[in-house]
């Protein structure tokens, strides 16, 4: 049940047999997503309002929904919208990145985001935020990266325009950047996390690290460290269990595992063979696997369950389970922290022996821990 797991009906925590409110005791914690995502989008609307509308009344600002056209994954985000009316009266308006480009103006003096009003009849509005729910994907820019006078890149202007304009983003374009695995596989570098933790601040860097699994380069900055791994998927038996390969896609149904890791990397290396028939083998990149990155599997602890899917048993079985933590903060451009909090969980489970974890995707399920 969404409601449930995305904590619909408040932030509360059920109780069990233990007593205690979830948190210090035991049984199946509701998740407070649905109050306290909204309610960071709605700290960052009130700012805008306050530096761009001062005490006018009359000002129509809305948060906008970036959406892909036709969209069918609406759940989670209609109870988003409902949420920002119920709880703070923010108005929501979604949009595709075409609709965008074709229908919402930048103000180039003001920076303001509006729409709406004249020939298109109405009051006009203005953009106070704006939620990004499309835009990860290539597939979310169609119509090419041709941005020219004459091109057609209209999704690439309308991300260009909504960047330019003064309302908060979320997320904003340092945040959409490090959630991209290149960037993360960058920041596991020997020594690049430790720039954001002076020595005086303790061993925070290398607490952090002990979370991390490995993560290998296969672009032009790819070094020794990151080609010893591509050794052992090509020439170790069990080398190509331990990685998996990820392009830069969110969803699942895109990354390779075992044997067709093995052969995709096959195809894209130069292999010049060495007298000792493996480690002393040249191994040479093609410039197309710079688009992935090599990642140590991650092998979870598993569980027998029973899978649903649309209210029917899907089946039963061991599986495994990923638990994803929400955090909410808003901050300014010069890095003032406005609003930061803990915002809820989301729990995925599927199968053992399926590799990929999408839920949209129909790889895994929505679960709920349970706190023993």
């Amino acid at each position: 049940n969404e409601r449930a797991v995305m904590g619909g009906d408040g932030a509360g925590v059920a109780k069990s047999d233990g007593g205690g409110d979830g948190e210090q005791g035991r049984g199946v914690p509701s998740s407070p997503a649905m109050v306290r995502l909204p309610s960071a989008v709605a700290a960052a609307y009130d700012r805008y309002r306050d530096r761009f509308c001062g005490d006018s009344e009359d000002a129509q600002t809305v948060v906008l929904f970036v959406v892909q056209p036709n969209e069918t994954n609406t759940v989670d985000q209609r109870m988003f919208e409902f949420a920002l009316w119920k709880e703070h009266r923010i108005p929501v308006v979604r949009m595709s990145l075409a609709q965008i480009h074709d229908e919402v103006a930048l103000d180039e003096s003001s920076g303001r985001l509006i729409f709406g009003g004249a020939g298109g009849g109405g009051l006009t509005k203005e953009v106070a935020a704006v939620y990004f729910r499309a835009g990860y994907a290539p597939t979310d820019y169609p119509s090419g990266y041709d941005t020219s006078e004459d091109g057609a890149g209209v999704e690439w202007l309308a991300r260009e325009k909504l960047e330019r304009g003064c309302a908060a983003k979320c997320p904003s374009l340092g945040y959409h950047l490090a959630g991209t695995k290149k960037v993360q596989q960058e920041l596991a570098r020997p020594g690049v996390v430790e720039r954001f933790f002076p020595e005086s601040e303790g061993d925070e860097a290398a607490r952090i690290r002990t979370a991390f699994a490995g993560l290998y380069s296969l672009g032009a900055d790819a070094g020794d460290g990151d080609l010893e791994a591509v050794r052992e998927v090509l020439f170790e038996d069990e080398g190509r269990g331990r990685y998996v390969l990820k392009p830069q896609r969110e969803g699942g149904g895109y990354n390779y595992y075992g044997d067709d890791l093995a052969t995709k990397l096959r195809k894209s290396c130069t292999i010049t063979t060495g007298e000792d028939g493996g480690a002393g083998d040249k191994i040479e990149l093609s410039p197309a696997l710079s688009e992935f990155i090599l990642m140590e599997r991650l092998f979870p602890p598993q569980q027998r369950a029973v899978l649903l899917r649309g209210g029917r048993v899907e089946g039963a079985g061991m599986s495994i389970s990923e638990l994803g933590c929400f955090g909410a903060i808003v901050a300014t451009g010069d890095g003032e922290v406005v609003h930061n909090e803990y915002a809820g969980f989301l729990l995925r489970t599927k199968f053992s022996g399926v590799d990929e974890g999408g839920v949209a995707s129909g790889f895994a399920t929505l679960s709920s821990p349970y706190l023993c």
